[in-house]
């Protein structure tokens, strides 16, 4: 909402040119700018929205909600009510008859609960599961509690196993927010087939009309030299060789994983670590022939070890 509170604060607009021009207040964003030439002049302004209503700044936040912050990990976002132990609010235990009433109460709160609510539960418990097992931040385990919700909502989840669609929607957030974590990795984890996952991660991409980022290939050439336990020097090398590549373009439409692999091997070979190619698939999930392949056009290409 624009409005003019000009008159409490002593600001004018330095341009000649301006001087007929009102200024601006936008209370959303907090800020004082010409009406003339938009130049902002005061930033971070107090909010007056709520001056006229009795409350002051503190009395919001003592009527500010408390209890755990909402997630929507939760099946209930944080919100429903929850039935406590058999103590009275003084710290007194609570009388038979009273027990067995709180009791009922919980049996038919855990009743009332529709079948949705019960499977977001079971859901998000095989999410926390897979954030515990892959060290996923919490940042990504939400969007990825955001896809499912929204799967849900579009009734995708008949014919499906609940398994396969959380997977799917845990490392499509993987790959909107780069963090390096291949099929193989999200299936594992999820006990689930690659096949089952990669095909209900097509299904979801495209009902949902998800743009989902290409991965950082650079990100997956430190997993896996950490993984192996490969010099730093050798690790550099290979980012320095996967630039080379993506200048001479030869990246464009490779696998990125196999593409690092590829990279990280002919890295060891400059810097004397005998390591199989053998060892590299095993490590990064991807077959001995894939990373041969990378490997004889890096060398072509960039005319490395001639």
């Amino acid at each position: 909402m624009l409005e003019d509170y000009s008159n409490n604060y002593d600001v004018k607009c330095k341009l000649d040119t301006c001087k007929t021009y009102p200024i601006i207040t936008d209370s959303e964003r907090g800020e004082m700018f010409c009406g003339g030439c938009g130049i902002v002049l005061v930033q971070n302004i107090s909010d007056t929205s709520n001056e006229g209503n009795g409350y002051g700044q503190e009395d919001f936040l003592k009527l500010s909600r408390t209890g755990p912050a909402t997630s929507l990990t939760m099946y209930d976002r944080g919100l429903s009510s929850v039935i406590g132990a058999n103590k009275d609010s003084s710290g007194n235990t609570l009388s038979n008859k009273t027990k067995y009433d709180f009791k009922r109460l919980r049996t038919w709160d855990q009743r009332s609960k529709s079948r949705s609510t019960v499977s977001l539960s079971k859901a998000f418990t095989i999410l926390n599961g897979m954030k515990t097992k892959l060290g996923i931040p919490d940042s990504v385990v939400e969007n990825a509690a955001y896809i499912y919700r929204k799967i849900s909502n579009a009734k995708l989840t008949r014919g499906r196993t609940m398994a396969s669609l959380v997977s799917a929607s845990l490392y499509a957030a993987c790959r909107e927010n780069n963090i390096p974590r291949t099929l193989d990795d999200i299936a594992i984890a999820g006990n689930t087939e690659r096949r089952i996952l990669s095909r209900d991660l097509r299904t979801i991409i495209k009902k949902l009309g998800l743009n989902l980022n290409q991965y950082d290939t650079s990100s997956f050439i430190s997993k896996i030299s950490n993984n192996m336990n490969l010099k730093e020097k050798t690790k550099r090398d290979a980012f320095d060789i996967l630039k080379r590549c993506e200048i001479k373009e030869i990246t464009a439409g490779k696998h990125p994983v196999a593409q690092a692999a590829a990279s990280l091997y002919i890295s060891c070979i400059i810097n004397n670590e005998k390591i199989s190619q053998k060892k590299f698939a095993e490590a990064s999930g991807v077959s001995d022939v894939t990373i041969r392949n990378r490997v004889v056009l890096i060398k072509k290409t960039l005319k490395i070890m001639e």
